[in-house]
C-alpha cells in the first residue's frame, strides 16, 4: 500500500515523541500490505474500527493515539485523514 498524508503522522510524532516508534512500525506494516478488502485489514489489525466509505481507525501505542485513514483498495492507497491522541479522537466528527 502507498501511504498519502504522512505529514499528519509526522506532526503527531513531533508533538508526542513516544508515538514516533509505533507510528513508524504501523507505516512499515501498511506499506508492506496488499489489502484487497476490509477483511484483510481486520485480519492484520483486529482492533481497527471499520467505518463507512472505506475508512478505518487504527489504535496506535496501546490505544493512546488514533489514526483515521481512507483506503482505496483498487489503487492500493491509504490516505491519512487524521492522527491524534485518544482525547482528540473523542472530539472528531466521524
Amino acid at each position: 500500500m502507498v501511504i498519502a498524508g504522512r505529514d499528519r503522522l509526522w506532526k503527531l510524532a513531533k508533538k508526542h515523541g513516544d508515538a514516533r516508534g509505533p507510528l513508524a512500525a504501523w507505516m512499515r506494516e501498511v506499506e508492506a500490505a496488499s489489502w484487497r478488502r476490509m477483511a484483510d485489514v481486520k485480519a492484520r489489525f483486529p482492533r481497527a474500527s471499520i467505518l463507512s466509505d472505506n475508512r478505518v481507525v487504527f489504535d496506535i501505542k496501546g490505544n493512546r493515539y488514533r489514526v483515521l485513514v481512507q483506503i482505496a483498495f483498487s489503487t492500493q492507497r491509504v490516505v491519512v485523514l487524521r492522527a491524534g491522541t485518544h482525547a482528540e479522537y473523542d472530539r472528531w466528527n466521524l
